[in-house]
């Protein structure tokens, strides 16, 4: 199928790697002239393992192409929408201004069977209000919404192989067609078994930021299991082992430690909160409110455990922070619990060292005092204390002999439990985590 993309950031730009990659022509565009231009030549504008070798093959073939210009989508018979939609800045909510845009864009350049597929994680009703948008203008494209459930780190996977597709569309003249066209796009998935659910687009909308507000439920539950845990002196680690034995809860997601972070879960449980308040329903979300608290409340945690672990006086004491990015396997450092402890820590008159293997580059735009390392050896040498706040396999292999040879003193938080306690204590190493002995 002949399909664009528009908006060509980390959404956009695997999703246009992945359509053409399965054999689709795809036209991707975005305002950025620069991020066209690196995209072109098979260069990411971020880190997504897997994503340079699909994008430079499907340039290669000539499947993909990238443009500025959004008049060249003429002809194609899908347009997936997926642009940014961060919080805006005077409030929790999300600023779809960009969905807006996009389709405003796209208008003048619709035919009268296209399917204008939206991906991009809105408030609920946006896509009704979009519909309405498309009817008025005297356009007949049909708009359908196919939330989007990347994991950064696994996102052309999750592209390729999804464990579910959602496709909300409202009834009426093109519904059927609109259907079948995502239902062929999406051929491979469906043929190899992904579930497939049909539903209208309000609860197509739902869908995404439902799942994420359950999902920081679910680790803000366990991360506030911790403070419960280090009071009594329990292990939540094994806390959550024997609750996540229950077919009903599930283990997943239940591992205490700096909370989550990045372009997602915090902005769309923010944005959820203040789309309820706009319906009257703020009370229904409410509990978001200290979900979203006690996530951020783990950061402290960590920066004053450090300290604390440190000696009590945060001046001039050496810190190796070891991770930037908000998890491993990208170099994403928004809303990262990594960067805020770093940032703390400096803040409070530590000398912060930190490394991580992909993402020094973003933190240091965010965060230009940030002093990095260009290896995690030399990150650890001569530091007071250590913080493991992204758990990268080389942090979490990292052999405490070796560690505690470059080290002033051998003293370790990890916080995201992931070490051995007992081999850190072997090593002679003052070792602590969140909610474990």
């Amino acid at each position: 199928m002949r399909v664009s993309v528009i908006g060509c950031g980390y959404l956009g730009a695997v999703h246009a790697a992945a359509m053409a990659d399965l054999g689709h022509e795809v036209i991707a565009v975005d305002v950025d002239a620069e991020k066209v231009a690196a995209l072109s030549t098979g260069t990411p504008p971020f880190f997504e393992p897997g994503l340079p070798e699909i994008l430079s093959s499907s340039l290669a073939s000539g499947r993909l192409r990238f443009t500025t210009d959004i008049a060249e989508v003429a002809g194609c018979e899908l347009h997936f929408i997926a642009v940014g939609t961060p919080q805006s800045d005077d409030s929790g909510a999300a600023d779809i201004r960009f969905v807006d845009a996009a389709v405003d864009a796209l208008l003048p350049n619709l035919g009268p069977e296209d399917v204008v597929v939206g991906k991009s994680t809105v408030p609920v009703g946006t896509a009704q209000r979009l519909a309405e948008k498309l009817l008025s203008a005297g356009s007949s494209a049909t708009l359908v919404w196919n939330p989007e459930f990347l994991r950064e780190g696994f996102a052309v996977k999750d592209t390729l192989s999804p464990d579910r597709l959602v496709f909300g569309v409202a009834d009426g003249v093109g519904q059927d067609r609109a259907l079948a066209a995502v239902r062929e796009v999406y051929a491979a998935a469906i043929a190899s078994g992904t579930p497939v659910v049909e539903t209208d687009l309000a609860t197509a909308e739902l869908v995404k930021t439902a799942a994420n507000a359950f999902l920081a439920t679910k680790i803000s539950f366990i991360n506030a299991m911790s403070e419960i845990a280090e009071a009594t002196g329990a292990n939540v680690t094994e806390l959550a082992d024997a609750i996540g034995y229950d077919s009903r809860i599930g283990r997943r997601f239940l591992n205490a430690g700096v909370g989550f972070g990045g372009g997602c879960l915090p902005k769309d449980i923010r944005a959820f909160s203040a789309r309820a308040e706009e319906l009257g329903l703020g009370s229904s979300v409410a509990f978001l409110g200290e979900v979203d608290a006690i996530n951020l409340r783990q950061r402290q945690r960590v920066i004053d455990r450090v300290i604390s672990d440190g000696g009590g006086d945060p001046v001039d004491l050496k810190v190796a922070v070891l991770g930037l990015a908000f998890k491993p396997q990208s170099d994403d450092v928004r809303d990262s619990p990594a960067l805020d402890v770093a940032r703390g820590l400096a803040e409070a008159g530590a000398l912060v060292t930190a490394y991580d293997p992909e993402a020094m580059g973003p933190a240091q735009k965010r965060f230009p005092e940030l002093k990095v390392a260009s290896t995690l050896q030399q990150a650890l040498l001569d530091a007071d204390i250590a913080v493991l706040v992204t758990e990268w396999p080389e942090f979490v292999q990292l052999d405490p002999r070796t560690a505690g040879d470059l080290m002033a003193h051998k003293r370790i938080v990890d916080a995201r439990n992931v070490l051995n306690p007992a081999e850190w204590r072997a090593a002679g190493f003052h070792y602590s985590s969140l909610g474990r002995p």
